[in-house]
C-alpha cells in the first residue's frame, strides 16, 4: 500500500504539473488578442503589428530551426513545398486575418471565433475527406455555433464593423483548420518542434517582406511601449504557448491539454474587462458557456 504511494505521488505531480504548463500555455496564447488592442491605441495597423511580433519571435524559431537542420536529415523537395504553403495559410494568413478582425470586435467574441477551430476541422473532414459525423458531433457543432451566434448578436447592437471583424476572425480560424489537416501526416515523420520552426519561419519571412512591400521603412520606429508590448506579443504570447504546449502534450498527452484550452476564452473574457474595460455580460457568459460545452463534447470524441 505504502509503495503505491509513494509511486503514484510523482505520477501525480507530473500530471498536475503538464497540466498546469498546458493551463498556462492557452492563457498565454489568448493574452495576445489583450495586447493587439493595447497597440492599436497607439494608431498602428495589422501589417505593422504582425510585423513587429515576427521580428520578436524569429530569432527564436530561427535558431529552433537551424538546430534541427544540423541534426535532422534533410527535407525532400515535396516536404519544403508543403512546408512553405503550411507557413502561409497556417500562421500568415491566419495571423493576418485574425489581427485585422481585433480592429472591429471584442476580444471575448475574437477567442470564441477562434475557438471553433476544432469545429472547422471536423466540418472540413467531412466536405473534403468524406469522413463520417456521428449525431453526437453534429450536438456538440450546433451548440458551439450557438454560443457563436448569441455573443456576435449582443456585440452586433453596439454597432460598428462587428459583422465585417467577425467575419475576418472566422477566415483565420479556417485557415488554421487548412494548416491543422496539412500538417497531421507531416507531424509524424518530421516532428512537432521542426515543423512549427519551420512553417513560422516561413511565416515571418511572409509578415516581414509584407510590411516592407507596403509600409515605408519608417514606420519602424515607434514609441518606446510598441516596443515592449511586441516583444511581449513576440515571446510570451508566441513562442512561449507554442512551447509549453509541446511540454504539456509530451506529459498529459494531447486530448487532456487541448481541453486545458478550454481555459483560453473564458481567462481572454476577464482579461478583457480587467485590462481593456470590455464589459463581461450574461450573453457573453451564456455564449462562452455553450461554445465550452461543444468544444468538450468535441474533444470527448
Amino acid at each position: 500500500m505504502d509503495k503505491s504511494i509513494t509511486h503514484s505521488a510523482p505520477a501525480r505531480a507530473a500530471y498536475l504539473g503538464g497540466l498546469g504548463i498546458a493551463v498556462a500555455g492557452a492563457v498565454l496564447f489568448s493574452t495576445k488578442a489583450i495586447v493587439a488592442k493595447l497597440l492599436y491605441r497607439y494608431q498602428i495597423d495589422a501589417v505593422t503589428l504582425i510585423a513587429f511580433r515576427m521580428l520578436f519571435s524569429l530569432p527564436v524559431f530561427a535558431a529552433i530551426a537551424i538546430w534541427k537542420m544540423r541534426t535532422q536529415p534533410p527535407l525532400s523537395k515535396a516536404d519544403r513545398w508543403r512546408l512553405i504553403g503550411m507557413g502561409l495559410v497556417g500562421y500568415y494568413l491566419s495571423s493576418f486575418l485574425d489581427f485585422l478582425g481585433l480592429q472591429y470586435i471584442t476580444v471575448g467574441l475574437e477567442r470564441l471565433i477562434l475557438f471553433l477551430t476544432p469545429t472547422f476541422v471536423l466540418l472540413i473532414s467531412s466536405t473534403v475527406l468524406k469522413q463520417h459525423i456521428s449525431r453526437r458531433q453534429w450536438l456538440a457543432l450546433l451548440t458551439s455555433y450557438c454560443g457563436i451566434v448569441f455573443v456576435f448578436l449582443h456585440d452586433l447592437q453596439g454597432g460598428g464593423n462587428v459583422a465585417l471583424g467577425a467575419t475576418l476572425v472566422t477566415g483565420s480560424a479556417a485557415a488554421y483548420s487548412i494548416y491543422l489537416l496539412m500538417s497531421g501526416e507531416m507531424v509524424k515523420r518530421l516532428g512537432t518542434l521542426r515543423l512549427v520552426s519551420y512553417a513560422m519561419c516561413v511565416s515571418s519571412a511572409a509578415c516581414i517582406g509584407q510590411f516592407f512591400l507596403l509600409r515605408p521603412a519608417s514606420m519602424l520606429i515607434q514609441p518606446l511601449p510598441v516596443y515592449g508590448l511586441s516583444l511581449v506579443n513576440g515571446l510570451l504570447c508566441t513562442v512561449a504557448p507554442v512551447l509549453m504546449t509541446m511540454v504539456a502534450v509530451e506529459r498529459i498527452g494531447a486530448g487532456t491539454a487541448s481541453q486545458a484550452g478550454m481555459i483560453g476564452p473564458v481567462s481572454t473574457l476577464f482579461l478583457g474587462a480587467l485590462l481593456l474595460g470590455e464589459p463581461v455580460t450574461s450573453w457573453q457568459l451564456g455564449g462562452t458557456a455553450l461554445v465550452l460545452s461543444g468544444i468538450y463534447l468535441l474533444s470527448k470524441k
